[in-house]
């Protein structure tokens, strides 16, 4: 496996940041070749340090005692068998606090079942219901059939939202990023959602922002207040009730977490010396 940054992050939702901030370990790599990635240089350029399965059992416990309110997995689509066996470790040994799986949802069912009984929180993102715009966009397949039917997976493995102390400890919460101009796209989106369940944890991001990849095209803007409002609109009208919004400037790259290999080799030295391996 290889990692591009292991830290506190207070810039999830709510329930999955909390106050100590959500432990996120950002994987290197991706299934999806996003155009508008705001974390390019780890998704397509692969920047980050390899790793196994025990060296990412002593980062979740370093992260525990860092204060996290949980252990937040991001993209690790590409690694699901090693960390698989890391978590079924991490169980035997006793963590404390919740294990987030944090992904693009373009995962096969037969995947996801290596992590049913592991994983406590599904935070899949559901990008596309268009799949002509996800192979245009992200050079994904079958994009939106593969989506719902992992988000289903992932809802029978967690069929029930578990909040405590304004903490989501079990259950799934599944975002949606809004663009430019694909108002049809994100509606589409909300629709299939609602096909899997009406009461479904969701979030409505508004945190777009362009990337020198998509320079000259119609996505090289920010979203506008009415294109956002409209997505809000969308998602009361396909039936869904509960979730999250977000404030247009949250499309900024300051919100972009900085992807410092010095300080991954750091704290991996200390989870080595604290584990004894």
């Amino acid at each position: 496996m290889k990692i591009a940054r292991i830290g506190l992050h207070n810039y999830e939702e709510p329930v999955i940041s909390g106050k100590g901030g959500s432990g996120t370990i950002f994987f290197s790599g991706c299934n999806l070749k996003c155009k508008f990635c705001q974390n390019y240089e780890i998704s397509h350029d692969g920047k980050g340090i390899e790793i196994d399965a025990d060296t990412l059992v002593d980062v979740a416990f370093y992260l525990e005692d860092l204060g996290a309110e949980n252990i937040n997995l991001v993209t690790p689509s590409l690694y699901i068998k090693n960390i698989a066996a890391a978590l079924r470790t991490i169980k035997v040994k006793g963590l404390k606090i919740p294990i987030v799986y944090n992904t693009s949802a373009y995962e096969s069912v037969e995947s996801l079942k290596w992590l049913d009984g592991l994983v406590d929180v599904y935070l899949p993102d559901f990008k596309y219901s268009d799949d002509i715009l996800a192979y245009n966009l992200s050079r994904a397949k079958n994009y939106s059939s593969v989506a719902f039917n992992a988000i289903k997976e992932m809802k029978r493995q967690q069929p029930k939202d578990v909040i405590k102390n304004d903490m989501l400890v079990k259950g799934v919460l599944t975002r949606h990023l809004v663009l430019p101009e694909e108002s049809l796209n994100t509606r589409g989106v909300f629709k299939k959602i609602a096909e899997i369940d009406k009461n479904m944890l969701v979030s409505v991001m508004a945190q777009y922002f362009p990337t020198d990849a998509v320079k000259g095209t119609k996505y090289d803007r920010r979203l506008t207040e009415n294109e956002y409002d409209e997505a809000i609109d969308a998602f009361f009208e396909c039936g869904l009730s509960n979730g999250f919004s977000q404030d247009l400037d949250s499309g900024i790259k300051d919100y972009v977490p900085n992807f410092n290999l010095d300080e991954v080799k750091a704290i991996l030295k200390t989870c080595s010396k604290r584990s004894g391996n």
